[in-house]
C-alpha cells in the first residue's frame, strides 16, 4: 500500500435495481466536494445492570449511505426514475452494487439496499445545487482489489 494515493477521481460506483435497472450502471457526475459517503454504524449494543455492571452484544445494524450528485448529472434520472416507480407501484424496489477505489486497492459489495431519500427537483441558487439521495444497505462488505 506504500504506492497508493487518495484521490476517488477514479472511483467506480456501479447499480443495479430489480424490476428497473436489471443490468449494472455506473453512477456518473458526483457532486464536487462530496461523491458518496457512509454514516457510522454501531457494532454494540450495551445495557448497565443497576450494579453497574455493563453487558454488551453485536447486533447487525443497517448502513445509510448519501450519494451527492451534480444538477446535470446523468445518473439523477436513476434516482428519479426509482422514486416515480416507488410511488405509482407503492412499493420499495431492491438495489445491490459495488464501489471500487483503485487509489486504496479497495472494493465494497453493496446487499439489498432501497432508497430512502432524494430530492426531485435541485436547489436553484446562483447554479443548480448537488443532489443528494439516500440508501440503505442491509450489508457492506469490503474486500481487496
Amino acid at each position: 500500500m506504500a504506492d497508493t494515493t487518495i484521490t476517488s477521481a477514479n472511483s467506480v460506483f456501479m447499480l443495479v435495481v430489480a424490476g428497473l435497472f436489471p443490468v449494472p450502471v455506473q453512477l456518473q457526475g458526483f457532486a464536487t466536494d462530496k461523491a458518496f459517503t457512509t454514516d457510522a454504524v454501531d457494532l454494540a449494543e450495551v445495557q448497565m445492570g443497576v450494579d453497574g455492571r455493563m453487558t454488551a452484544g453485536y447486533v447487525p445494524v443497517p448502513v445509510k449511505q448519501t450519494i451527492s450528485l451534480q444538477a446535470d448529472s446523468p445518473s439523477r434520472d436513476i434516482f428519479t426514475t426509482i422514486i416515480q416507480a416507488s410511488m405509482t407501484a407503492r412499493t420499495v424496489f431492491f438495489m445491490s452494487g459495488s464501489i471500487a477505489i483503485p487509489a486504496t486497492g479497495e472494493s465494497y459489495t453493496l446487499t439489498r439496499g432501497v432508497l430512502m431519500t432524494g430530492k426531485q427537483i435541485p436547489d436553484a441558487q446562483k447554479v443548480l445545487q448537488p443532489v443528494d439521495f439516500t440508501i440503505t444497505w442491509e450489508r457492506i462488505n469490503r474486500s481487496l482489489l
